[in-house]
């Protein structure tokens, strides 16, 4: 079994394998995957956290182990980014490639 970095790596490279819009980047010093310079998802401590949008929901995909991201102290949680323990990171393709979908439409 991967290693929760290697395995965010590897979809990372994977992705922007498949399209030059597709890059490898930061968000808050982290390694992120953006999408013609949007982050889309990113590693963050030991999880991949995903801008999947505020009508996304984590259980109607048989996900349970989330939280929204929330890197901020004093602010409230940020209601587009999902965070996905490694528990799930079998899932953490499947959740890239839909918040990619959803940065390419727009919503992002």
């Amino acid at each position: 079994m991967k290693t929760a970095a290697l395995q965010f790596q590897a979809i990372a490279q994977k992705l922007a394998d498949e399209s030059p819009s597709i890059t490898i980047g930061k968000m808050m010093s982290s390694p992120g995957i953006r999408y013609e310079n949007k982050v889309f998802a990113f590693y963050y401590h030991e999880s991949m956290v995903f801008r999947l949008g505020r009508g996304f929901d984590p259980a109607r995909v048989g996900i349970v182990h989330y939280c929204l991201l929330a890197p901020f102290k004093t602010k409230p949680p940020l209601v587009d980014w999902f965070e996905i323990a490694a528990t799930d990171m079998h899932r953490w393709e499947e959740l890239a490639r839909l918040a990619m979908q959803h940065m390419r439409a727009g919503r992002g």
